[in-house]
């Protein structure tokens, strides 16, 4: 099964939308975008349910775009997985990570349910 490049592109812009301040810290956005039962494995192997990712304080995000190694595979005809490479600066210390998104489409477009970031070096 193979998706479109029109829901490649939409599910690579929602991806990005994670990633981007203006984006990530619009609560109504974020509302709209996580799922009530999303959780996530975080790099640093810290288990976060969807309160504790809509809790983060707003704060710049240094990440790189587009993101790199980005593929997107359907699970099914309403399910896709989402994988890239993260490189995030902190304090101008770049951290990598493998990342691994679920997302589900609705009536109302897609809906994040599970991500996980796995620390590497390049």
């Amino acid at each position: 099964m193979e998706i479109c490049s029109a829901d490649r592109e939409i599910l690579e812009r929602l991806e990005e939308e994670l990633w981007r301040k203006e984006t990530r810290f619009n609560m109504q956005r974020m509302n709209e975008l996580i799922a009530n039962d999303f959780f996530e494995f975080g790099r640093s192997g810290k288990v976060s349910q969807r309160q504790d990712t809509l809790a983060v304080a707003p704060q710049t995000i240094d990440a790189v775009f587009p993101l790199p190694e980005f593929h997107v595979r359907l699970l099914n005809e309403n399910i896709a997985q989402v994988t890239y490479n993260s490189e995030i600066a902190y304090d101008g210390i770049v951290e990598y990570a493998r990342r691994s998104s679920i997302w589900s489409r609705t009536t109302t477009g897609w809906i994040l349910r599970f991500h996980q970031g796995t620390p590497f070096q390049p």
